[in-house]
């Protein structure tokens, strides 16, 4: 099993920043990357942003492109989300997730963190 837990939502005015963080832990060896998705009321999931534990080119949604980045830190195994020139669309609850291996589907999902941002 896979644990994932997310941190660093609030709230902040548009154009300004903030990052998530979402620590994994337990069997890590078994997923190979991990992704950042989001869910704003009455909206469907949204994929943001994926990277993978042994590096590559990360994957970014369009209406991320330029403004967010995704990063990781192996030894800690945690995954970051940078969000910078944030709009107030980009509000809604985050959630990390890990793919696994066997399946490649995202599976090990946190708990969610909220982002605010107002106009």
């Amino acid at each position: 099993q896979v644990q994932t837990v997310e941190s660093g939502g609030g709230l902040v005015q548009a154009g300004g920043s903030l990052r998530l963080s979402c620590a994994a832990s337990g069997r890590i060896l078994d997923t190979y990357a991990m992704g950042w998705f989001r869910q704003a009321p009455g909206k469907e999931r949204e994929h943001v942003a994926q990277i993978n534990w042994s590096g590559g080119r990360p994957y970014y949604a369009d209406s991320v492109k330029g403004r967010f980045t995704i990063s990781r830190d192996n030894a800690k195994s945690t995954v970051y989300l940078l969000m910078n020139s944030l709009k107030p669309e980009d509000t809604a609850v985050y959630y990390c997730a890990a793919r696994r291996l066997d399946t490649g589907e995202y599976d090990h999902w946190g708990q969610g963190t909220q982002v605010t941002v107002s106009s």
